[in-house]
């Protein structure tokens, strides 16, 4: 049998706003955030064979336990009733465990890119219930650019698309529990609090939708777990206050972190401010926008989805 094959980009988020307002009964807790996606991707090339048994392996110079990639897989064939030999060779450029999505980008590439070379189709609202099982950042891969997250993050609503605006992300190799930031920061949550929250949160996306499209207060945006974490790890704090000084505008950390990012009015003082980090990992970026997004998976998966521009992509061996 032939073997279809394509290389894709799994793009990196970052949360231009972050609320916790509290512990839900199901033991996640309720968010506000502001997704936004970045040019910083792993790559990952896949081959299918269309086979009587499913068999499927994940290569890469990064040994990764429980792996997204895998568990993505075995969802997305399973719910198409496909089979097939699957192999992924997957090439690690968004650091792990940084805040900044990489194993649910990844997932959430195998779910937008198996059914079209599989000659499957599913439906965007089968996908996001396969995205919601992998993790609650899982279904905003399959979307991109700018969007509201509320609940666990797995309800999504689109904001306009912001302009390519350039910025730097800045990990200093800190290791962050996602568990203990949860933990220490909901001792912190009240009612009043979450009232406050909810009113600021409100007031920057309706912000953020007026145009310039996403142009909103550069310096409303906030990320609760900077309070607990940079507390513990006083050297994320300094990175903030760098990138600030540098004249980022804004600076945040990255989800629960440690991935700190600031954006730049434009790509030359992005140049000049890379010199100032010496010690750590530093990344250029740009924001991507949903149009872009949706772009690079069209332009990727084109050998095997139809000429129509549908989201998600459809396979021009489906029956």
């Amino acid at each position: 049998m032939t073997t279809r094959r394509a290389r894709l980009l799994a793009f990196a988020k970052i949360n231009l706003d972050l609320r916790v307002l509290y512990r839900r009964p199901d033991n996640f807790h309720e968010l506000r955030t502001i997704f936004q996606t970045i040019s910083l991707a792993d790559r990952i090339e896949i081959a299918f064979t269309p086979s009587r048994r499913t068999a499927i392996t994940v290569t890469g110079k990064v040994e990764i336990p429980d792996n997204l990639v895998a568990r993505a897989a075995r969802l997305c064939l399973d719910a198409t009733c496909a089979t097939g030999e699957v192999h992924f060779a997957l090439e690690k450029r968004i650091p792990m465990g940084a805040g900044l999505g990489g194993g649910s980008s990844n997932a959430a590439a195998v779910l937008l890119a198996l059914p079209a070379i599989a000659g499957r189709a599913l439906e965007m609202s089968v996908l996001i219930r396969l995205a919601e099982e992998l993790g609650s950042d899982v279904p905003y891969f399959l979307l991109g650019g700018t969007a509201v997250g509320l609940g666990r993050g797995t309800e999504l609503y689109p904001l306009p698309d912001r302009s390519a605006q350039q910025g730097l992300v800045v990990t200093p190799g800190v290791h962050v529990s996602t568990a203990e930031a949860y933990r220490r920061l909901s001792a912190e949550l009240t009612a009043e609090s979450q009232q406050n929250k909810m009113v600021s949160f409100q007031s920057l996306a309706w912000r953020s939708s007026l145009p310039p499209a996403g142009l909103a207060d550069p310096d409303t945006g906030h990320n609760d777990f900077e309070s607990v974490v940079f507390g513990d790890h006083p050297e994320l704090a300094a990175i903030k206050r760098r990138l600030l000084k540098l004249g980022a505008s804004p600076a945040l950390m990255s989800g629960s972190g440690s991935a700190v990012f600031g954006l730049f009015p434009g790509r030359e003082q992005v140049r000049r401010a890379i010199p100032s980090f010496r010690e750590e990992q530093v990344f250029p970026i740009a924001l991507v926008s949903r149009a872009r997004y949706r772009a690079e998976w069209w332009r990727r998966l084109a050998a095997h989805t139809t000429k129509e521009k549908l989201w998600p992509p459809r396979s021009r061996y489906a029956r």
